[in-house]
Formats: C-alpha cells, structure tokens, sequence
C-alpha cells in the first residue's frame, strides 16, 4: 500500500484539475469452471475545456467478457473536428455488436467489423478490443491502442503496435484512405489464474513502461480490485505526463526516431484491468 499513498499524494501536489473516473464500475463473471475475470476500467480525459470528455472512449460488457477502447486521433482538430465523438461513436457501435452476438464465442476482429461498419461520424481512431473466453484471451486491435499480460507480477507479452511511422498510428475512419478492421492484428492467447492484463491507450503505453507496471502489481494485485489497480495505473500515467524531466516510453521513441521530446507526453488516459484468478 506504500505505492498506492505515494501515488496519491503526489497527484494531489501536482495536478489542480479534477480526473474522472469511469463509469463502467468493476464486473466479475465466470469465463469458465476454471478461471474466474474480474474486469475494471478508469479513464481520465487531459485537461481541456473545449472537449471535457476527451477523445478516448471505452466499454466493458461484464456478461459476456468484452471490453475495448478507442483514442481519437488529435490530428482532427486542425479541421474542427472533435475525434472523440467518433470514437464514442465506434464504441457504442462495438456494445451494440456484442450485445446481438449470439455466437458461442466473442471474437473482437467480428465485433471491429461490425462497430466500424455503422459508424458514420467524422474523425477516426485506434481501436483494442478484447474478450475472454474459458482459459483464453481473444483481441484484435488497430493502431497503438493495446494490451499487455503480466504473469507473476512480470511482464510477459504486448499486442502488436501498428504505425506508419513515429507518432502516425494505423487508423480507423470514414473513407478508402483510413485503415478498414480487416487489417487489425487479432490473436488467441492462453492465460492462467494469476495473469494480469492491461488495457489501454497510448496515454498509457507512451508514459509508463512495463517495469512500472511490474512495481505496482507486486505491492497491490492481491489487496486491489481490477478497477483499483486500473485507478492507480491511470494516476501513475498522470504523474509521469507532466513530467519533464524523466523520458517516459515516447521520449524514448522519439529519440529513436531521431526526434527531441522530454519528459512524458500529456494525453488522455484510459486503462482496463483484467484479473485472471482461480474459480
């Protein structure tokens, strides 16, 4: 719980502006006779008056295992268009997709077909959507929106990211130009009781490296719930965008990309956190 105070406390002596918390609280339901997912989300939206609900979007659908989310290309706004209302757009269409899906099974590259298929609004985004079922996980994801599994407290795997170059993700939207689902990179994976996978978008994964993560799980994965630790990556995600001092996972990027950026990278943050425990 040491982490946890820090954490906390920090935030309060850096950031003045509120954070909102999801409202898609923590859902538990059985995958299988042997495991048990029990799946939370928080979502905190950077500070910006002119879009209060920022541009990510997510959802968790807690009777059939489902969830995904979907970051708004910021590029959009040097034309006046708010990304954001597409991608809340695309992830109402995905809850619609899964809520008439009466497959056996839930497979997220159908339900990106499906979702992007009624979507209309102007915009585009990256996309992650994953489901569990018995001793697997199933995903397809477009763009840097992701996951990654953490095994004994120790980081074991990372969806595959999908860009056309530094800072250009792989897109979804409107039009010939923009990538279709059909082009997501899906997998099948087997998990274990005690796995942990976090969802998220790139206000995620460009701030805070797996070694982070790590830290975190192994002082709270067995007193938190998955929306409690989905809460405290979200923070620490936070903390680390504001600083500019310390390079986060994009500094590194950019370096190596041959570009000058410091610190972290203000964005907004969604994280889902799933729990893989023993029946």
């Amino acid at each position: 719980m040491i982490i946890k105070r820090k954490l906390v406390n920090r935030i309060s002596r850096t950031h003045k502006f509120p954070y909102s918390r999801s409202l898609t609280a923590t859902a538990t339901a059985t995958a299988a006779p042997i495991l048990k997912v029990e799946i939370g989300s928080f979502y905190i939206p950077k500070h910006n008056p002119s879009k209060p609900l920022g541009e990510d979007a997510h959802f968790v659908f807690s009777d059939k295992l489902v969830a995904g989310v979907a970051d708004g290309v910021g590029g959009w706004a040097s034309k006046g268009i708010d990304a954001g209302v597409y991608a809340r757009e695309l992830i109402g269409n995905c809850v619609v997709a899964v809520s008439g899906d009466t497959g056996a099974v839930v497979k997220p590259k159908r339900v990106l077909t499906e979702a992007h298929s009624r979507t209309t609004a102007a915009g585009s985004s990256t996309a992650c959507i994953v489901s569990f079922d018995g001793g697997f996980l199933r995903a397809a994801n477009v763009g840097d929106s992701g996951f990654m599994i953490f095994r004994g407290g120790m980081f074991s795997y990372r969806s595959p990211v999908q860009r056309r170059g530094f800072n250009r993700p792989c897109q979804m939207g409107v039009g010939e130009k923009y990538d279709k689902p059909a082009a997501a990179w899906s997998g099948k994976i087997q998990i274990a009781a005690g796995d942990v996978i976090v969802i998220g978008t790139d206000g995620l994964f460009d701030n805070v490296f797996a070694k982070e993560i790590e830290d975190i799980l192994v002082a709270e994965v067995a007193v938190d719930t998955a929306e409690d630790l989905a809460g405290l990556l979200a923070e620490l995600a936070l903390c680390n965008s504001s600083d500019t001092v310390n390079d986060g996972p994009f500094a590194e990027e950019a370096r190596e990309a041959g570009r000058i950026h410091r610190g972290g990278k203000i964005d907004d943050i969604t994280v889902i956190v799933a729990k893989v425990t023993a029946s």
